[in-house]
Order: structure tokens, then sequence, then C-alpha cells
């Protein structure tokens, strides 16, 4: 009898087990399926080469549409304060640093945090949930130590000038100085305030470069994502990019506008870096099609990365240099008449929408 009783709980003990393993298999792998289809490279069926090539000519033109528009309506000819065309570019700036606010806030930030949140990055990225904000925050950090270097330099020249001033003049007589005291006195205070303006433009100078280069990182995924997107999504966003880099173009072209060149050819650079940044990005991710894997570790990883620079550097030079320096902290602003600054604030909030809402495509 207890023979046949080891022999009845064998095979049920057995069976038991088999069906915990079953189902242990098949809840378990379901979840890690998952994980392992969203990471895997799914390649598009029917790659249409022509549109994909296509849109890169598309994109070339809206994007030097919306970077020339407001240097050419700027350089063609003088134009007085309070004119029309002054008012267009005025409202044209204002509108640009709404558009720099969003694109960071709305196409950026959520983006990186999604990518930092994707189960196809280690344990070791996943097992803390703010590295967006930290790597914005270092973006952010590292303007600032770059600015104050900049000010630092432009102090330690404005010294040597003025002690090479005061060494000529203590070589002069009594009487030499006494007769050139006033002239003196004029030219050190002339010296004094381009001192001041060229240290307004160097900010100004070094903020543009900074803001060109964070969207220019940011062109380049957009470009790549678009040449490696789906044919039933490809219409929708490339519609929405064509939206997006026109405002941006507007954006950098007005805030190009604001800088002291003598000629053209330094602003035409600067604004052909923008055009071509997006299109290099199509081409790029036309090339790599066939391999290239969105949902991979590094690209991935990348794609949060530079995101996440590329926010910050548009947060901190859209609070710093455009909204404070332009508006609380400018003289001419605050004592131009309301209706100007309520256009301009306008222009700024419908700038912030209008990239907002292309956030729903792009």
């Amino acid at each position: 009898m207890p023979a046949l009783k080891v022999k009845w709980w064998i095979p049920a003990l057995w069976m038991a087990f088999w069906t915990l393993q079953v189902q242990a298999q098949e809840a378990s792998p379901a979840g890690e399926e998952d994980e392992a289809n969203e990471c895997s490279q799914e390649l598009i069926e029917n790659y249409d080469m022509g549109m994909r090539v296509g849109s890169l000519f598309i994109i070339l033109g809206t994007s030097a549409i919306g970077v020339y528009a407001p240097m050419i309506l700027h350089r063609t000819s003088p134009y007085s304060e309070g004119s029309i065309r002054d008012w267009v570019l005025a409202i044209g700036k204002f509108f640009g640093t709404g558009v720099i606010l969003a694109t960071a806030f709305v196409h950026m930030l959520p983006e990186a945090m999604e990518n930092f949140e994707s189960p196809c990055l280690t344990g070791g990225w996943l097992s803390y949930g703010a590295f967006a904000g930290v790597f914005c925050m270092l973006a952010s950090f590292a303007l600032q130590l770059l600015e104050l270097a900049m000010v630092a330099h432009l102090e330690k020249l404005r010294r040597k000038s003025q002690t090479v001033m005061n060494s000529s003049i203590s070589e002069k007589t009594d009487l030499e100085v006494s007769a050139v005291h006033a002239d003196d006195t004029c030219h050190y205070d002339a010296h004094a305030h381009a001192g001041g303006l060229m240290e307004e433009d160097a900010f100004k100078h070094v903020g543009t470069y900074i803001l060109e280069l964070g969207i220019m990182m940011h062109s380049i995924l957009i470009g790549i994502t678009l040449a490696n997107t789906g044919n039933s999504e490809f219409t929708t966003l490339l519609i929405a990019l064509v939206f997006h880099q026109f405002f941006e173009g507007m954006a950098l072209g007005t805030r190009i506008n604001e800088l002291s060149y003598q000629g053209c050819l330094k602003p035409v650079i600067m604004g052909f870096f923008y055009i071509i940044m997006t299109p290099i990005g199509v081409a790029i991710g036309i090339g790599i099609h066939s391999s290239f894997n969105p949902g991979s570790y590094s690209a991935v990883l990348a794609n949060a990365i530079l995101d996440s620079l590329s926010a910050g550097i548009l947060l901190y030079n859209a609070y710093v240099s455009l909204m404070s320096m332009e508006i609380s902290h400018n003289h001419d602003f605050r004592k131009t008449c309301t209706h100007r600054k309520i256009a301009c604030f306008l222009a700024m909030y419908i700038g912030a929408g209008l990239m907002s809402l292309l956030g729903k495509w792009a």
C-alpha cells in the first residue's frame, strides 16, 4: 500500500510542477517578448525612396525661406523705427522666441524623457528617472560657464586698453595734460561706452551661436527620424516638419539680424548651416535605412542625451538671452508704447502655441 501511494503522488506532483512552469513561461516571456519586439528592428515594407529624396529638397527649401526671409527683409533697404517693416521684424523676433521655448519644452524634453524610460536601455539608465533633467541642467551650467569666461576675457581686454591709455596720458607734460584734459575725458567716456556695447554685442554673438548649435543638433535627429518613418505616417510627419523648420528658421533668422555684421556673408553662412542640417539627417537616414534600428540601445540613448542637451541649450538661451535681456532688462523695450508691447507678447505666445500644436505630430 505505501508503494502504491508513492507511485500515485509522484505523477501528481510532477503534473502540478509542470503546470506551474508552463504558466510562468506564458506569463513572463510575454512581457519580455513585447520588449524584444519594441527594441527589434522593423524593416519598412515598400520603402519609397523617391518620396524620401523629395522630402529632403522640400525641407531644404522651406528652411531656406524661413531663415532668409527675415534677413532679406532686414537688409534690403534702410527702414525707420515704427515703420511697417520694423513692426513685422519685431513681431517676428518675439514669435521666434515663443517657437524656441515650445521647441525645448514640447519637442525635446518629452522625447528625451520617453527615451530614457525605454525598455531598450540597460538597467543602469532605467534605475534613475530624471536623466533628461540632469543632462538639460548640465547643458545650462556649461553655457553659464562659457558666458562667464567670455565676460572675464572682455574685462581683461578692457583693462589692458585702459592701462595703455593711462600710460600715454602720463607721458605728456603738465601743460599738455591740462590742455587736452577735456578731450581725453570725452575720449575715455566714449571708450567706456564702446566697451559696454562691445560686451553686449559679444553676448549676442555667443548666444546666437549656441542657439544655432542646439537647433542643429535637434535637426539632425528629426531628419534621420523622417527618413526611417513608415509609409503610413510619413506624409503627416513631413507636413509637420515643414512648419517646424519654417518657424525655427524664422526664430533663428530674426536673432541673426540682431548681430552687428557689416556684410551679408556671415549671416548667409549661418543660415546655410541651419538649412542643410535636417536634409543631411534625412540623407543619413536614407543611407542607413536598411540597417538602422531606432529601437536599439545606442540609437535610443543617443537620441535621449542629445535631445536633453539641446533642450538645456534652448531653454537657457530663451530665458536668459531672449526673454530676460530683450524684455525685462531692455530699456528700449520698457519705454516703448503699450500696444507694441502687447503685440510682441501676443506674438511670443502665438509662436509658442503653434509650435506646441505641432508637437502632436512631430
